[in-house]
């Protein structure tokens, strides 16, 4: 009786020690990295939409171009309007903060055309976010990005981006 008591502790003990809600570390090569290589486009476009989706205010950052100008339309008071880098970084940590979700999809490049150092791209996104289960906003638009690097070594950066979303 006394070794099935001992039995029983080990095996509640050992079974106590494994967490179901943390899982194993991947280490599966074949499972594709979450990060793009920003020196593509297409690595460009899959960070933008991971710093997004997961909130990641240091991934955007780094998409950002020091002259960055963000264009969008106020509806309100019906005029073009812009913000620099310094504001969009601060305006999309306060989005970030506030949403319990985002989930953004790039939807089909529109437009393109540059060159391997300068491109303009207009591409079709979704985007949802939710504020609480009851409070959710459901943006369909297109952005206009230009993308620019020093060199094909670089990294692409956003240097402007023009909201043409209608709401």
């Amino acid at each position: 009786m006394k070794q099935i008591i001992i039995a029983a502790f080990f095996l509640i003990m050992m079974t106590a020690c494994i967490n179901p809600f943390s899982p194993a570390i991947c280490l599966d090569e074949n499972v594709g990295n979450i990060f793009g290589d920003q020196k593509t486009i297409d690595g460009f476009f899959k960070n933008f939409q991971y710093a997004y989706n997961f909130k990641d205010t240091i991934t955007y950052r780094k998409l950002l171009d020091e002259k960055f100008v963000f264009y969008y339309r106020n509806y309100d008071a019906g005029f073009d309007a812009s913000w620099t880098r310094t504001e969009d970084l601060f305006t999309t940590y306060r989005l970030f903060i506030a949403a319990k979700s985002l989930d953004l999809v790039w939807n089909d490049i529109l437009y393109q055309n540059g060159d391997s150092l300068q491109v303009n791209i207009v591409r079709g996104f979704n985007l949802s976010i939710t504020f609480s289960p009851s409070d959710i906003v459901r943006l369909y638009g297109k952005a206009n990005f230009m993308l620019a690097r020093k060199d094909t070594a670089e990294v692409w950066k956003l240097i402007k981006w023009v909201d043409e979303s209608t709401y």
